[in-house]
């Protein structure tokens, strides 16, 4: 990595701690900190994935990048979000989320550039990092439901809220996130299928539609059966878990366990 590369990851983390922990100004200086904080973690993705911070060049996308533009992303949904709901709380977990993806990065940031065998290869990948980030915003509105209705249980008094926002608005938008990320998923799935050279049942492919098949099931059981509550987020996890599996945990197998480029 580059000083410069690294300069803007030391601004990065500096951003994100001082929104995780803001001292005795935390109304006016949480909401700046992570916003500054995204900002400059939007310049290291551009610089690290783009290979512009590299001594060779070339594209790279590795373990640790993907699960920091993972984040990257769902810090961008809370962003937008908190304009409408501020949620104190959440944006101190996601700081430390993001200080955590950015440290990921530095540490693992793959070294072999990223081989196209099509010339769809770069849309099959952001569609693809797309799916993740969106099905990482409706695992974060997830845990927000369940604990919402953890709460509820131990005290059932008042309304039905969760984090400034109705439960029933919140259980919504969760599963928006899931149906938007399906769509993205299975987007990125038929491409690859159909660009693809030589089909590979694979662990990555093989994870890749385990995780469809249980999102699949999770929104037609929901369709049909009115799935809803822990049943539902439960499949939802199990989904993003496979997920994780397919690119992002392959890729740290090879890469930081095996030491191997690519995958």
């Amino acid at each position: 990595m580059s000083p410069g590369v690294g300069l803007v990851a030391l601004g990065a983390l500096v951003a994100y701690a001082l929104a995780a922990f803001p001292g005795g100004a935390q109304g006016r200086r949480l909401p700046a900190a992570l916003a500054l904080g995204v900002a400059l973690h939007a310049v290291l993705l551009v610089l690290d994935i783009s290979g512009l911070g590299r001594p060779g060049g070339g594209a790279h996308l590795g373990f640790g990048p993907v699960l920091s533009l993972t984040v990257w992303l769902v810090l961008m949904v809370h962003l937008q979000e908190s304009r409408l709901v501020p949620s104190p709380g959440v944006r101190r977990v996601l700081a430390l989320m993001g200080a955590a993806a950015v440290l990921l990065a530095w540490i693992s940031p793959g070294e072999a550039p990223l081989q196209a065998a099509s010339p769809w290869a770069p849309l099959h990948w952001v569609l693809g990092v797309g799916s993740y980030g969106l099905f990482g915003a409706a695992v974060l509105h997830a845990t927000m439901l369940d604990s919402a209705e953890t709460r509820m249980r131990q005290h059932a008094t008042g309304p039905a809220r969760a984090f400034g926002m109705p439960l029933l608005q919140l259980e919504r938008l969760t599963f928006r996130f899931v149906e938007a990320g399906f769509v993205v998923l299975s987007a990125a799935l038929l491409l690859g299928t159909l660009t693809v050279q030589h089909w590979r049942w694979d662990h990555k492919t093989i994870f890749s539609l385990l995780g469809w098949a249980v999102f699949a099931a999770l929104l037609a059981g929901r369709k049909l059966q009115g799935w809803r509550g822990r049943r539902a987020t439960r499949w939802l996890y199990a989904g993003a878990g496979l997920l994780l599996l397919a690119y992002a945990g392959s890729r740290f197998v090879m890469e930081v366990l095996l030491g191997r480029g690519s995958v």
